[in-house]
């Protein structure tokens, strides 16, 4: 195939979550055409598995620019204001909408799982003709197997489907998978669709981020109207201070309001606190498990009715095999992006914004955006995953000054997840909210999300 046919073939966009619809929004507004692929058999499948949080940053931060202008031209008006939605609003208001947009509708592929990604005729150690060759994108739906040819490929995949195992090693524990039907990932609903599972019973939460605290309030909440319930939040490192102190009990006020929740429900006993806590083993116990554990140094046992394991996720590389990636090998994210995000070299407000400079793979158009982008780093904000689209979709078009100029503006408060009932911006990173100017110039209050948003 020349180069002029490759050209006129589609983008291929990976995962049609916010990042995946915006990357589709910013094709179109290029004049380039989006063949978005989705798994799911809506739009925002992965967030509707936690359809019932509430995220911290209000809707003037969750929608992009170009998705609110092409769903203006087709006579929709996009959500707006300081109204904080859940993740089922976001779909139902927003992204569902912005998918039914023409020139985005003809081009999206629901109940499409990827398989794999390759160059038409090269194999991954192919090097005549790899640059010029176009990508085969395989995927199955319901009718079968099938392949389509993209002049580039944005991997939108998220990191969602793959949570982090229980063990503090990085590996499932023995006897986690065994018990897999007592042990549920993320954020899932407690309190409401899954609230049968959970009241009355003893529930052992494991985490130390945003995940996991929004879980521990939404039993505590159960626990106001299931007094039997019994909570226990281990942490697998001691960071409890950190937690209940100046990690969330600082000058934000909605992110000190957790801080505050938390650590009265620990001083009143409703909530126990386990750190540092390294879970060994899990075995079935009747009804229930037997969690062997190391508690500061001592062995310790814990018998629980239900796990919730919310300890980050990471990215799947499988259906990726044939293309040549660039991953740092702690971070498993672009090496001139990892230094800029990784967690053991940074503290909160401290990522730079970043574009397609950082974002390059050694296969040339293909590039990994989103929550995706960082690997295992818990550093990611949705607004960055719509600077990263900006960016990259300029590159394809050719304008290498707009791939390059820095226009991200991120909100001084609120960026994850708030507990189910509250409405009050925060954020999830230490310390004051940054000027307007740090705003512009770093990514401030964007380090401490884990995946949520």
């Amino acid at each position: 195939m020349n180069a002029l046919s490759s050209m006129d073939l589609p983008v291929a966009v990976i995962g049609a979550g916010p990042v995946g619809l915006a990357a589709a929004a910013r094709l179109v507004e290029r004049g380039l055409r989006p063949a978005v692929f989705e798994k799911g058999s809506r739009v925002g499948a992965a967030i509707l598995d936690w359809g019932h949080v509430r995220v911290f940053s209000p809707w003037d931060y969750n929608v992009d620019e170009a998705a609110r202008a092409l769903l203006a031209d087709a006579g929709i008006a996009a959500p707006a204001g300081d109204y904080l939605p859940t993740g089922e609003e976001i779909v139902t208001q927003y992204l569902e909408p912005l998918s039914r947009v023409p020139s985005i509708a003809s081009g999206l592929k629901l109940g499409a799982a990827v398989t794999g990604i390759t160059r038409l005729g090269h194999d991954l150690m192919s090097n005549d003709g790899r640059a010029d060759a176009p990508f085969v994108i395989r995927y199955r739906d319901k009718t079968g197997e099938h392949r389509l040819l993209a002049r580039a490929v944005i991997d939108a995949t998220g990191t969602w489907s793959k949570p982090n195992p229980m063990g503090a090693d990085g590996l499932a524990v023995p006897g986690e998978t065994e018990a897999s039907d007592l042990i549920a990932y993320g954020i899932p609903d407690v309190a409401g669709l899954e609230r049968k599972s959970y009241a009355g019973k003893r529930v052992l939460v494991v985490g130390s981020g945003h995940s996991a605290i929004n879980v521990a309030l939404a039993l505590l909440d159960l626990q106001e109207k299931v007094p039997a319930t019994e909570i226990l939040w281990a942490l697998r490192r001691d960071r409890t201070e950190r937690l209940l102190g100046g990690g969330l009990n600082d000058q934000l006020p909605g992110r000190g309001a957790l801080g505050l929740a938390a650590k009265q429900a620990v001083d009143e006993g409703r909530l126990a606190m386990r750190a540092p806590f390294v879970i060994d083993r899990v075995t079935r116990s009747g009804d229930g498990l037997r969690v062997e554990a190391t508690l500061d140094g001592r062995p310790v046992v814990e018998q629980v009715d239900r796990i919730v394991v919310a300890t980050g996720f990471r990215p799947d590389f499988s259906f990726l095999r044939e293309l040549r990636l660039g991953l740092d090998p702690a971070v498993q994210a672009p090496p001139a992006l990892a230094p800029l995000i990784d967690p053991n070299l940074h503290s909160c407000g401290t990522v730079p914004p970043h574009g397609i400079d950082e974002l390059t793979h050694p296969e040339p158009g293909f590039v990994i955006v989103g929550s995706k982008s960082y690997g295992r780093a818990p550093t990611f904000l949705m607004a960055t995953g719509y600077e990263q689209v900006r960016s990259v979709v300029a590159e394809l078009a050719g304008d290498k000054v707009a791939a390059r100029q820095v226009r991200l503006v991120l909100p001084e408060t609120g960026v994850c997840s708030a507990p189910p009932a509250s409405s009050a911006g925060s954020s999830c990173c230490g310390g004051p909210a940054p000027s307007p100017t740090q705003a512009e110039n770093t990514a401030a209050k964007a380090a401490c999300c884990q995946g949520v948003a």
